[in-house]
């Protein structure tokens, strides 16, 4: 297999649920092959390097092998190698994440206790 469309690749490694959405990631700009933006018409070869903006992170990936079906997770990891700078960044992203939502700043809606003290601290009850 010399030749397999990217938006149907980048379905098969399991980067997208459906290929439509790898397809509308490639018109958004939001996929890179080899430095260029990449049509979900392009071609993808073994040894290409990806650029791929996902929802789950940047990831910045070498492609190993070809595949136009989608199968299993553990099939689909062997598609590709993630680089370890991209790999980095990603846990580092994750890491500031957490951080974030462990200050206890987004705790989600207050409850009753803490609705009444929030309307006596405004000066409304």
């Amino acid at each position: 297999m010399a030749r397999v469309r990217i938006d149907k690749w980048l379905w098969a490694a399991r980067f997208f649920k459906t290929r439509a959405q790898a397809s509308r990631a490639c018109d958004l700009g939001r996929i890179e092959a080899n430095g260029q933006p990449a049509k979900p018409s392009r071609e993808v070869h073994a040894g290409d390097l990806l650029q791929v903006r996902t929802e789950g992170g940047d990831f910045q990936i070498e492609v190993l092998e070809l595949s136009e079906m989608r199968g299993a997770a553990a099939v689909a990891r062997t598609l590709y190698r993630e680089t370890e700078a991209s790999r980095e960044l990603r846990q580092k992203a994750a890491e500031e994440r957490k951080a974030l939502h462990a200050d206890g700043l987004h705790e989600g809606k207050p409850s009753k206790r803490d609705r009444r003290e929030i309307d006596r601290f405004r000066g409304r009850a």
